[in-house]
C-alpha cells in the first residue's frame, strides 16, 4: 500500500466519525449561520486574490489562508473591520447572528492531544477539525476544502463555487503565492497529482469544517 493510500484510509477512518467527536465542541453553526459563514469565507478569500494579501494575514501558506479566512468570517463586519480589509459596505454577504463563543471558533482549533488553540496545521485541520465529505468534487459546497497528500507535503485548496483558490506556500517579489484555478483547467493539468478525482491516489478528498451544518 502506498503512503498516500495509507493516509487516505487513516483519514477516512479518523474523520468520518467526527460528528460524534464534534459533540465535545460547543457552538456548532445552524444552517443559516453556516450559509452566512460560507459567503463571508469565500468573499474574504476572493478579496485576497483580488487585492493581494492583507498585512493582517501573516501566516501565508495554504492552511494559513483557511485559518485567516475562517477567523475573519466569524468576526463582526462593522465599519472598522471593512476599512481594515479595504472593503466598502456594498454588495456584502448577510451578517450572521453569532454568539461570542461562536465568534471564537477559529481561535479554538482542536489539537491532536485534545487541547485547542489558534494554530493548526493542514493535517490537524483535516483530522480533528473537519468532516470527510467524499472524493467527488460535485459534493463540495463553497468554502469546503480539498486535501492532497504528496508524500512529504500536504496541501489544501478551497472550493469557491466555480474555481479553486489556494496559496502555494511560497512567495517572491513578483508572486504573492495566491492562485485561482478553474476546475476545468485543473482537471486537465499535466501534473496529475493535483487532479481532484477519485482515481488520483494523491487526492484524499473533500472536507468540511466541523462547525458547519451539513
Amino acid at each position: 500500500m502506498t503512503r498516500c493510500r495509507a493516509l487516505l484510509l487513516a483519514l477516512c477512518l479518523t474523520v468520518t466519525p467526527l460528528p460524534l467527536c464534534a459533540a465535545a465542541h460547543d457552538g456548532t453553526l445552524d444552517a443559516a449561520q453556516s450559509q452566512a459563514f460560507r459567503a463571508w469565507f469565500v468573499r474574504i478569500v476572493a478579496e485576497q486574490l483580488r487585492q493581494g494579501p492583507t498585512p493582517r494575514w501573516t501566516q501565508r501558506d495554504c492552511v494559513g489562508l483557511v485559518r485567516f479566512a475562517a477567523n475573519e468570517a466569524l468576526k463582526r463586519h462593522d465599519p472598522a473591520w471593512l476599512r481594515s480589509m479595504g472593503l466598502s459596505n456594498q454588495y456584502l454577504p448577510p451578517e450572521a447572528a453569532l454568539s461570542d463563543e461562536q465568534r471564537q471558533l477559529a481561535q479554538r482549533w482542536r489539537q491532536h492531544d485534545g487541547s485547542s488553540g489558534a494554530y493548526v496545521g493542514a493535517i490537524g485541520l483535516i483530522q480533528h477539525n473537519s468532516r470527510f465529505v467524499g472524493r467527488d468534487i460535485n459534493q463540495a459546497q463553497p468554502g469546503d476544502l480539498l486535501f492532497f497528500d504528496q508524500g512529504d507535503d500536504q496541501h489544501l485548496m478551497i472550493w469557491m463555487g466555480r474555481y479553486l483558490a489556494y496559496h502555494t506556500g511560497s512567495t517572491s517579489a513578483g508572486d504573492n503565492g495566491l492562485r485561482a484555478v478553474p476546475l476545468a483547467r485543473l482537471m486537465q493539468w499535466k501534473d496529475t497529482r493535483w487532479i481532484p478525482d477519485a482515481s488520483n491516489p494523491n487526492f484524499v478528498g473533500v472536507y468540511r469544517l466541523w462547525f458547519l451544518a451539513k
